[in-house]
């Protein structure tokens, strides 16, 4: 499956906006630091990661030409499951980042409480994906880079 198979359904094609882009990466690599913060609870720094994995998520979809239809279910879903098409992520890591989203929305719905192992995951998962995103963009598209 390409991604040209989700448009309309979950994705809509755009011009990449190198300002966007260039903002959720900063916003991302803020969600990161803040993410290390160490005598936040871990449901607060899970949920920070959290927020960078979507960030970068978006900002690798972006680089290639697509967004996410919001108004759809599933966004947060697509953006993880496209990054092996949008930046070559590993499936098996894409896989791990499911279920982090997953984990979420357990963590958000229900109140579970979130485990040191569950936090070290979102957060070192996090960072290696600024890492391959940025890298991704530099060498495939560096004048989305400001």
């Amino acid at each position: 499956m390409t991604l040209d198979n989700l448009l309309g359904r979950s994705l809509e094609q755009i011009e990449p906006d190198p300002l966007m882009i260039q903002k959720l990466l900063e916003a991302a690599a803020i969600c990161l630091k803040d993410a290390a913060i160490d005598t936040l609870s871990n449901e607060n720094r899970f949920d920070i990661a959290y927020k960078a994995v979507m960030q970068l998520s978006n900002a690798a979809l972006q680089a290639n030409g697509f967004r996410t239809l919001s108004s759809k279910p599933g966004h947060h879903q697509t953006m993880i499951q496209s990054l092996p098409k949008t930046v070559g992520l590993d499936n098996g890591v894409m896989i791990e980042l499911d279920a982090l989203r997953k984990q979420r929305n357990v963590t958000d719905y229900s109140g579970d409480l979130v485990s040191d192992k569950e936090r070290e995951a979102c957060i070192l998962l996090a960072n290696e994906l600024s890492v391959l995103v940025n890298r991704w963009i530099k060498d495939n598209d560096s004048r989305l880079l400001s």
